[in-house]
């Protein structure tokens, strides 16, 4: 099992971890250095990559997270922090599908097509769901280390 969780830890660094570096780094920089066209074409190219490697994760996260739950023997056995974590990375997975398909497939069509108010607005509610899902990362990881050490 400690090999399911070292490939569901790193994923799960590789996902929050380009969230946050996104969200509070690389975000404010393209605002004080790049014009709106730039910016948005930055954020597209960035989005393309990172996608790649979230979709990744998220299989691997799943995939590994099911498997330890079956080795609890499953849900009727599995700790109450399990429990939560598998909500919170269900409710993860679901904000990303929405971001994916309902808001970085028209961003990118924008982008391609130079209609920057358009992107510009989608970007701004991409950055919402962001700032949410970071959040519910941070406390998901939170959720995983204290219900480790009250187990």
């Amino acid at each position: 099992m400690t090999l399911f969780k070292l490939i569901h830890l790193l994923a799960v660094l590789i996902w929050v971890g380009g969230m946050f570096f996104a969200y509070m780094v690389l975000r404010p920089a393209a605002v004080d250095v790049l014009q709106p066209p730039e910016r948005l074409r930055l954020w597209n190219n960035v989005f393309h990559r990172f996608f790649n490697w979230v979709w990744s994760a998220v299989g691997l996260i799943l995939a590994t997270g099911l498997y330890m739950i079956y080795q609890y023997g499953g849900m009727a056995h599995a700790p109450t922090f399990v429990h939560i974590m598998l909500l919170l990375g269900l409710l993860m997975t679901g904000i990303y599908g929405y971001v994916y398909f309902g808001c970085y497939v028209p961003f990118s069509l924008h982008v391609a097509k130079e209609r920057w108010k358009d992107a510009g607005e989608i970007l701004a509610r991409i950055r919402k769901f962001v700032a949410l899902n970071l959040t519910l990362g941070l406390v998901t990881v939170a959720v995983a280390v204290i219900g480790v050490t009250w187990n």
